[in-house]
């Protein structure tokens, strides 16, 4: 059996979707996005590429997708304006997950994306450019020197073995029920 094929967040919109379970993910995001603005300033400290690559390790599908890139680019923005640079970067988007994930439904999502960032932004907005990339990060999945940037906020479950860790009372460690069933087991 292959685990890329088979491994993927309920699609659509119904009662056991990802869509509709995903408020741990937005936690995660909202508790990170100081780290995520840390690392943003930190690269524009040292350089200012033309193109800026970022890739979501992990994007998933539903309201949290496009949550991650949307938050870096805001950052991206931000921080240009902060250096009083007159444009931002271009910006290529590589959004990556398992191949079964529901990458239709986040395209549909792209639209209101790309207007919003447009109504808000106005002229600080250059193009932004989005692809899906599925397969598995523990893979290559793009070329050397390619990204500038990567972000996975939520991906720790897939990891072939458990992190050694040096405080085991850390909240990092989820005392959370998980399913990959109708059942819930601990963890």
């Amino acid at each position: 059996m292959d685990m890329l094929q088979v491994f993927h967040m309920n699609k659509g919109q119904g009662e056991a979707s990802y869509a509709k379970n995903c408020t741990v993910q937005k936690k995660i995001l909202s508790l990170t996005k100081s780290f995520v603005e840390e690392a943003i300033e930190g690269y524009f400290d040292n350089d200012f590429p033309e193109t800026m690559t970022i890739a979501d390790l992990g994007c998933s599908s539903g309201p949290t997708a496009l949550a991650a890139v949307s938050e870096i680019i805001d950052m991206v923005i931000e921080r240009c304006r902060n250096m009083d640079r007159h444009s931002s970067p271009k910006i290529m988007v590589y959004l990556n997950d398992l191949p079964g994930n529901d990458f239709n439904g986040v395209f549909e999502l792209l639209s209101n994306f790309q207007n919003k960032f447009k109504k808000e932004k106005g002229d600080d907005f250059e193009p932004c450019f989005i692809a899906g990339l599925p397969g598995s990060f523990y893979g290559r999945l793009l070329p050397n020197n390619t990204l500038h940037f990567v972000h996975s906020s939520s991906s720790l479950h897939w990891l072939s073995r458990v992190p050694q860790l040096k405080d085991k009372n850390t909240p990092s460690i989820s005392t959370y029920k998980i399913s990959i069933t109708k059942n819930l087991i601990g963890v």
